[in-house]
Order: structure tokens, then sequence, then C-alpha cells
């Protein structure tokens, strides 16, 4: 999975704009990495072991580990939701990453 492919999308609104594109930065870098590739912090990243399992379990250990490691690694925002959009041409599943604000927002 590319970090292209994932897309994030803030479900609030807000007029810090400078700070939603901060942690937008943040999550696409926490998403794009694999656990066990960030020298000194070896559970950052996202355990792609999920690629490999059907359909319907690779969407759920997907979306448990994003919720886990944004709740870990970034506390201004919260999973309200994952989705999926299909793009059938392709056959190609995108995640959609619904956020909320954060304890530390």
């Amino acid at each position: 999975m590319n970090v292209e492919d994932v897309k994030i999308l803030f479900d609030f609104t807000t007029d810090d704009e400078q700070k939603v594109d901060d942690i937008r930065r943040c999550l696409s870098m926490l998403y794009a990495t694999r656990t066990g590739e960030q020298p000194l912090d070896r559970e950052f990243g996202i355990d792609f072991s999920f690629l490999d399992k059907p359909l319907p379990v690779a969407k759920n250990l997907f979306a448990v580990e994003v919720v886990a490691k944004t709740q870990v690694y970034e506390p201004r925002v919260a999973v309200q939701a994952v989705t999926y959009e299909f793009e059938e041409q392709e056959g190609r599943m995108y995640p959609v990453i619904h956020l909320q604000k954060g304890d530390e927002w």
C-alpha cells in the first residue's frame, strides 16, 4: 500500500490550517512506515502483515492498527472511522480515515 492510497479526512472545522497540515504530514509518515523500520522506535508505523489475509480480516486488522497507532503517535486527533473506497476498473481498495479532534488538540 502506498501512502498516496490512504485518504485522511478531518471531520471537523478549524481555522488553524497550519496545524491540520502538520497533523496530515505526521499521519502520512506514520501510515507509510512499516513497523520495525524506524530506528530507536521499532513500534512506530503500521504492521502490514494484514496484507496476506482475506479481505474482511485485512480491513479489520488495518483499522485496529490505525486506531491504536494514531492514539499513541498523534494524540491531537482521534480516529472516528475507517471506511474504504473501491476503484472497480483498477480493482483497488483505498482506505479513508476519518478523524475528530483528540485530547491534545
